[in-house]
């Protein structure tokens, strides 16, 4: 999410989390002007927790957005390594700035090695598992959910990857005892971080039903 008419429309649905992409490749990515217009917003979209989404992002960089934008949570959806996900929970919780928990994203395709997830499990307070493509950041596509049986740690997650309007139906089949949500995307837009509300809306009954 980057449009400020958006964000407010989406701050009337019944969804828990919203995104904003601090990458700078990503056509999705947020302007730093948007940091005071949320502050200045803090009443219209209580309720709803921010999720930065980085790619292999420096250290300070991270902890400037988790101050600036008023972060509840950050994904890291890179290459960074356990000991980047220790360092960075190590500064945010030994200092007198802002807390964010970690999210850690892992690229699934077919021969994918959950073991290697279980590194991460003592500092990251979730996972999202989405589809394997070429390059960093969503594909639109769907990976094989069955993939997912092979996941026996105990951290929760995010189901991940090409998730539509149309998709209600499986989400609700689909049972993981870990499963912890749905991130939506691109199927739900009808511009780069432009989100289609009454779409949402649907989607969000149906699965809630």
């Amino acid at each position: 999410m980057r449009e400020r008419d958006n964000l407010l429309a989406l701050s009337e649905l019944p969804i828990d989390w919203f995104g904003m992409i601090f990458y700078a490749k990503s056509p999705r990515a947020v302007e730093e002007s948007l940091a005071e217009w949320l502050e200045a917003q803090e009443e219209a979209l209580a309720g709803k927790q921010r999720v930065g989404v980085f790619v292999n992002a420096e250290i300070e960089e991270v902890l400037n957005a988790v101050h600036d934008y008023r972060l509840h949570l950050v994904q890291l959806h890179g290459e960074e390594s356990p000991e980047y996900c220790q360092l960075l929970r190590t500064l945010m919780e030994s200092t007198s700035m802002r807390k964010a928990k970690l999210i850690k994203a892992f690229r699934v395709g077919e021969g994918f090695d959950f073991k290697r997830v279980h590194r991460y499990s003592a500092h990251c307070a979730y996972f999202l598992f989405d589809t394997l493509g070429k390059n960093y950041g969503g594909t639109g596509q769907q990976f094989n959910w069955e993939l997912l049986q092979q996941y026996d740690g105990v951290t929760p997650f995010l189901l991940s990857g090409g998730i539509g309007p149309e998709d209600a139906g499986a989400v609700r089949s689909f049972q993981h005892p870990q499963l912890y949500g749905i991130d939506l995307n691109s199927k739900f837009e009808t511009a780069p971080g432009q989100k289609d509300i009454a779409s949402l809306q649907a989607f969000v009954d149906a699965i809630r039903k």
